[in-house]
């Protein structure tokens, strides 16, 4: 739980109800502490991550927002880098900011570095 709460672009809400999920996919996370475990009370608390725009105002006019760099020494003619802060493969681009774009709205993309030919 401590690496979501690390999250870029997620905001916390806290609640006195059990485990829940919404149609924008918030989680919830119950807690229940060990005093009240023992006392037969289970006390409830719910942290909800929302996902957010990261983009708020850059183009967006535009469906997705990509960005080329072109360099002369690069290993690979092409490396995309993650904008959404949601890869799996941070710092590279795996296309998860297709589905948080869907998710939020948003319209963030990679940044594109491309080998000079």
């Amino acid at each position: 739980m401590a690496s979501m709460m690390n999250m870029v672009g997620a905001s916390f809400s806290y609640g006195s109800s059990s485990m829940a999920h919404d149609r924008r996919g918030a989680i919830g996370f119950e807690i229940i502490s060990p005093s009240s475990m023992r006392q037969n009370q289970k006390q409830r608390r719910c942290v909800v991550v929302k996902a957010e725009t990261i983009n708020p105002e850059i183009r967006k006019t535009e469906e997705k927002v990509v960005d080329s760099v072109v360099m002369e020494e690069l290993s690979k003619p092409l490396t995309a880098y993650c904008r959404c802060w949601r890869s799996g493969t941070f710092p590279l681009c795996d296309g998860s900011h297709v589905k948080h774009n869907k998710a939020t709205g948003d319209n963030v993309g990679p940044l594109l570095l491309k080998k000079q030919k």
